[in-house]
């Protein structure tokens, strides 16, 4: 046996105004886009942006509905979306926020397993580096890459 570990690293700023300009104004659509989120049995707005290749953003919200599991998260609803209109233009990063009450979350929202995977789809398709950012009221999370949030990305059909 051997033993092995995984070491993730990432960037962590206490407000908005930490993050260069383009992370900023990301983080800030993903924010607004949470007022467009349908989310009448959870209560739990979240609100994603995604920054192409072309520099185009993309927003989009979770959107649930009575017969669970029907609804979508907003992440899955940026991405698919961006792709479905811009299929030539590469997913290079996205934001993500979510309100809870009305107020956004203190501490930032981390995105589901099935929106990580998605996003490693995205991040192989556009052939390079997906920088993820998870924006809360006191803190702001920064990755690199989706690996740092999903280190074994299942990739295995060729």
């Amino acid at each position: 046996m051997t033993q092995k570990e995984i070491k993730i690293c990432y960037s962590e700023y206490d407000s908005l105004s930490g993050l260069g300009e383009e992370d900023r104004i990301l983080a800030e659509k993903a924010i607004e886009a949470t007022a467009n989120s349908y989310a009448p049995y959870s209560g739990f707005c979240v609100g994603a942006a995604v920054r192409l290749s072309d520099g185009k953003i993309i927003t989009g919200s979770n959107q649930e509905n009575i017969a669970y599991p029907s609804g979508l998260c907003a992440e899955r609803t940026a991405m698919f979306y961006a792709h479905a209109q811009y299929p030539d233009a590469g997913i290079i990063a996205i934001a993500i926020a979510a309100r809870q009450d009305g107020d956004l979350c203190e501490t930032p929202a981390s995105p589901c397993g099935a929106c990580r995977q998605v996003m490693a789809e995205y991040q192989k398709l556009a052939g390079r580096d997906m920088k993820i950012i998870l924006a809360g009221r006191r803190k702001i999370r920064v990755f690199r890459k989706v690996d740092d949030l999903l280190p074994f990305i299942f990739d295995s059909l060729h």
